[in-house]
């Protein structure tokens, strides 16, 4: 369960560095830095979903098959662990 976090903690990461980026460039948008860094952890919060999803299943209903959606055990069936 520990690498699940820290998967899901990088992921949360990257999109709220891609998020503040892109909020910050809707006054700048000629600052290429940030253009280029909202591109950097764009496609890293790409790369971290992807992965995440492939190991421990769908983050979202839209992300998966409705099969693969229904099968995982929903947040609240977990053995009550904090990790």
């Amino acid at each position: 369960m520990a690498e699940r976090n820290k998967l899901l903690r990088k992921l949360q990461a990257a999109k709220f560095a891609a998020w503040e980026l892109h909020l910050y460039l809707d006054t700048h948008p000629c600052d290429k830095a940030a253009n280029e860094m909202f591109r950097k952890y764009t496609n890293e919060a790409k790369m971290l979903k992807k992965e995440f999803e492939d190991r421990f299943g769908p983050l979202t209903v839209t992300s998966s098959n409705e099969a693969d959606w229904l099968c995982d055990p929903w947040p609240w069936e977990n053995q009550g662990s904090c990790d």
